[in-house]
């Protein structure tokens, strides 16, 4: 049975439908939730979240689009709330780490395959909750401006402007890190 006889059914409130669904999309949603969150556990908690989220309001979803790009949509907003929440107790260091950066890195460093994923994952989770999901939806799952847009519920120019600090907050970590390491060499 496909998607969107399997998502009929679930409007229609099949349990064993949704779970169906559930099954077929929870790789991706995990995936997505965790580049959002870049930890294991606040992933599943966050897929937890989106599906409870999905399985009390199947019934208002108009089959716009498809049941897994909705369940992104929510799985993104689950994401953004949950860091959200969790960010109130951080502080952060960019404007120190911005005044002490010495060497640049490419404005493109992150897009030229120069930069090895374990590196971008790690400068991904310094980044704030709402930035980070642009750039993941945008550069990582390759979505459209206006599709981000729908996606995070920003207008497609916010999303753009968005993007744009994503990117060069993105580019300032990787320099720090690159100054960091060139100090360490040096120390030597």
């Amino acid at each position: 049975m496909g998607e969107q006889a399997l998502t009929l059914l679930a409007i229609n409130g099949d349990s064993e439908a949704f779970t169906t669904l559930v099954e077929l999309s929870f790789e991706r949603t995990y995936a997505l939730a965790f580049r959002l969150t870049q930890d294991r556990d606040d992933a599943l908690d966050v897929v937890q979240d989106a599906y409870l989220r999905a399985y009390r309001s199947i019934g208002t979803f108009r089959g716009e689009s498809a049941f897994e790009t909705w369940l992104y949509r929510i799985t993104a907003n689950s994401a953004l709330a949950y860091l959200g929440k969790r960010k109130k107790h951080r502080q952060s260091e960019e404007d120190e780490a911005r005044q002490n950066t010495k060497h640049r890195v490419p404005a493109n460093i992150y897009e030229s395959g120069v930069l090895d994923s374990d590196r971008l994952a790690k400068a991904l989770k310094e980044l704030s909750p709402n930035l980070r999901a642009v750039i993941v939806l945008r550069d990582i799952y390759d979505l459209s401006h206006e599709s981000v847009a729908k996606e995070i519920g920003i207008s497609q120019s916010a999303a753009k402007v968005r993007l744009h600090r994503a990117r060069r907050a993105l580019r300032e970590i990787l320099e720090r890190e690159t100054l960091a390491k060139g100090e360490l060499a040096e120390g030597r």
